[in-house]
């Protein structure tokens, strides 16, 4: 459908005055600012509870959660791989977020059970951190399926500022209601913004493959195999294993700081409900930083240095938290190191990290992908437990 000569509307105009937007990107790149926003959202209306459900089970159990968190990942990764091989590509999306969504509501009646000790703590703090990595995982395969290397250097930094703009509404929502509604309630919040998102998916799913197309053209159903046929792929291929070493180095540390977080605030605080709102106010720092440098710099810095160099902001913030935590472990200090480590990554890192897929085949848009979000990623974590934990006692270091 043409445009109207009068020129673009008023939200186009303002879209290409921070970016480099062509003719007829506009509606696809609103949807997947739509969709990122109701995914991320969602999650960190839930996150708070999360951190209070890992106070709540301890420093010396969490490292076993973390381990935990990534058998369960792996066993988890093959039936995701089934569903994308099962299911044509626009059928993803609504059988893997409609099973989120069941999730939600049954630890919602759990907890409405009065079931909260620690096994259910436990649960929840494991199935969250699988739901965040697959909910995500899933939302940028679909859009390494939409744009191309080109779109995606020009457009990744605004459609990544949808999803910070959800980390703000997700963690005010939390803030202001977590008194009010108890922490049980939160989570139909956060299966409410599920449903809109699938909603703007299955609005958008015309769009959907759109980037392969352009590059020759891909059958709507992916080819059988799962987790071994990512990571086959991942091992097989320098590019991909470059990019899963980098992820796994880069969750090692970032999980040493989730320890010291957990010990520290846990320490600081003795009510839950002060623990809920400190980790939500830290969530909304980040995500108010994180906007802001996506709508600003993040383009720039992709077009101008390159995947490369954008993600490599991550592991020099890195070093300097580290630095940090060892002269000031306190909460103040932590915080700081929280809010720098995950603005950077989000803001900078991950966009960069996301362009790197949108030149891989289909196949690998799905599956290496999520191989490398998912088992390398949690990977990460459980070697972070065991190296930052018995290795360390081990050794005598603190």
């Amino acid at each position: 459908m043409s445009q109207s000569p009068a020129g673009p509307t008023g939200l186009a105009s303002l879209l290409r005055r921070i970016a480099h937007i062509e003719r007829g990107e506009t509606p696809t790149l609103i949807g997947s600012f739509a969709f990122f926003f109701c995914v991320l959202a969602a999650y960190y209306v839930i996150r708070p509870v999360r951190e209070e459900m890992a106070v709540r089970v301890g420093r010396e159990w969490l490292q076993a959660l973390f381990v935990i968190v990534f058998l369960v990942m792996v066993a988890a990764v093959p039936l995701f791989g089934w569903v994308v091989s099962r299911f044509a590509k626009r059928r993803i999306v609504p059988v893997v977020y409609l099973f989120f969504i069941g999730c939600l509501a049954a630890f919602w009646l759990a907890m409405r059970a009065g079931l909260a000790g620690v096994l259910t703590a436990g649960a929840f703090f494991v199935w969250v951190s699988v739901f965040n990595l697959f909910a995500v995982s899933l939302f940028w395969s679909v859009m390494a399926d939409t744009y191309t290397d080109d779109q995606a250097k020009r457009l990744y930094g605004l459609i990544a500022a949808g999803g910070s703009a959800g980390a703000i509404c997700g963690p005010l929502i939390t803030q202001s209601l977590v008194h009010a509604l108890g922490s049980a309630n939160l989570l139909l919040v956060s299966a409410g913004f599920l449903v809109a998102a699938l909603a703007v998916a299955q609005a958008m799913r015309g769009t959907i493959g759109s980037a392969a197309a352009q590059n020759g053209g891909q059958d709507d159903r992916l080819a059988a195999g799962g987790i071994l046929a990512g990571a086959r792929n991942v091992w097989r291929s320098p590019y991909l294993l470059r990019i899963a070493l980098w992820v796994l180095i880069a969750n090692l540390i970032s999980t040493y700081f989730y320890f010291e977080q957990t010990r520290i605030v846990g320490a600081a605080f003795s009510i839950p409900a002060d623990r809920v709102q400190l980790f939500a106010r830290m969530d909304l720092t980040i995500s108010v930083l994180t906007v802001l440098a996506q709508l600003l710099v993040t383009g720039a810095l992709l077009r101008r240095l390159g995947a490369g160099l954008t993600a490599a902001t991550l592991p020099a913030t890195a070093i300097a938290g580290i630095i940090a935590l060892a002269v000031v472990p306190s909460v103040a200090a932590i915080a700081a190191v929280m809010v720098l480590d995950r603005t950077v990554a989000f803001a900078f890192a991950n966009p960069a990290l996301r362009t790197l897929f949108t030149v891989v085949p289909a196949e690998d848009k799905y599956k290496a992908q999520n191989f490398i979000d998912t088992v390398v990623f949690r990977g990460g974590d459980a070697a972070s437990g065991w190296l930052f934990g018995p290795m360390a006692k081990a050794l005598g270091v603190s």
